[in-house]
């Protein structure tokens, strides 16, 4: 390591907010920083750049007089070099004002090797999102959608479990839980990958094509009107979907899921496409696949749902409680971060547990 590397990372202490880490809040906004821990982060030289591994535990206070739902930081080695910023974002959260809570940071970055760089990373402030779903920030890194689906998912999520324990007692919902927990750590989700790039020149298997069945949601404002995609053993290639909105306002971004048929027949949730898209009401659009869908096995067919839509006015839409009560769709439909972790708190703390959780929030 260069002799200025040392130097800027010497004897810096935890807590700095100068030097090579640095934490940016904005004044006057509904988080300040308490106290920034960067523990073993280290910078090291990988030919011509800088290879910085961050490892911080932050600690943030609500000085809002709103409860705040999520967190998202920006993080940022370098603006415009490949690999040089991230985003760290804590959803699932019921911060009251006043109160304190911890954001990890686990990421690795690339900058360009300059011996005149003072600060190596530094962390802003992208985005909270409050109990009363407004939003603040800047919203560079694009999570306030994924940060508002997050919590319109377990709001749904835990009036579903709610109801069920108030309507069939507690065994239905211990039953519930353990469905969840019986299926894999990712809520059934098959894994997937999504390739970038034009195919190889060589050793391409040609695949065939196929009609991609649609899914019909119960309340959606889009409908999916079919497709096709060319499958080859494990890929899905060049795949188009017609989407057309059947409600009243403007759809900007669509998130398309991806469910596989299992030998038996059932359903097998596997990734989502997402696509930015201008859609007035009454008018139809064609979301096409950019890269290829790699799955963790071959497939014979795919059959795709709306899992998320943004309009345009800012306000988003996730299937509803509605979805999971149509056969054959509850083992479908992936589970949701909430559930999953209210199946996890079940597993660890029992079923009071997650009785007070589901019970209305403030």
């Amino acid at each position: 390591m260069g002799g200025w590397l040392l130097a800027l990372l010497a004897g810096v202490p935890a807590a700095a907010q100068t030097g090579p880490f640095r934490v940016d809040l904005p004044a006057g906004g509904p988080v300040a920083l308490v106290q920034a821990d960067w523990g073993d982060s280290t910078a090291t030289p990988r030919g011509g750049a800088l290879l910085v591994e961050l490892h911080a535990n932050l600690q943030l206070r609500n000085v809002s007089p709103r409860r705040i739902r999520a967190v998202s930081l920006r993080v940022v080695a370098q603006e415009v070099a490949p690999g040089g910023r991230g985003s760290v974002t804590r959803p699932g959260l019921d911060v009251a004002p006043g109160e304190a809570f911890a954001v990890r940071l686990d990421l690795r970055l690339m900058r360009p090797l300059a011996p005149q760089a003072g600060t190596l990373v530094e962390v802003a402030l992208d985005g909270v999102l409050f109990d009363d779903l407004t939003f603040y920030g800047p919203n560079r890194m694009n999570a306030r959608r994924t940060m508002l689906a997050w919590e319109l998912e377990a709001r749904r999520d835990r009036q579903m479990l709610a109801a069920l324990l108030e309507s069939q007692g507690e065994e239905a919902l211990r039953a519930r839980l353990l469905e969840v927990l019986a299926r894999n750590p990712a809520g059934g989700m098959m894994p997937v990958q999504v390739v970038r790039g034009a195919l190889p020149a060589t050793n391409v298997e040609p695949g065939r094509m196929v009609q991609l069945a649609a899914l019909r949601l119960p309340e959606s404002p889009v409908e999916l009107m079919g497709g096709e995609a060319v499958l080859a053993g494990q890929e899905a290639r060049t795949a188009r979907i017609e989407v057309a909105n059947r409600g009243r306002i403007p759809v900007r971004f669509v998130e398309i899921g991806w469910l596989v048929a299992e030998p038996g027949g059932r359903l097998l949730p596997a990734g989502t496409l997402p696509a930015e898209i201008h859609l007035p009401p009454g008018q139809r659009s064609t979301v096409r696949q950019d890269g290829r869908v790699r799955f963790a096995r071959p497939v014979e067919s795919l059959t795709v749902y709306p899992a998320l839509v943004e309009y345009e006015n800012g306000e988003v839409w996730v299937p509803p409680a509605s979805a999971w009560r149509q056969p054959g769709l509850r083992e479908a439909l992936p589970a949701s971060g909430e559930m999953l972790r209210l199946a996890e708190l079940y597993r660890r703390r029992g079923l009071e547990a997650v009785i007070q959780q589901i019970r209305p929030m403030r």
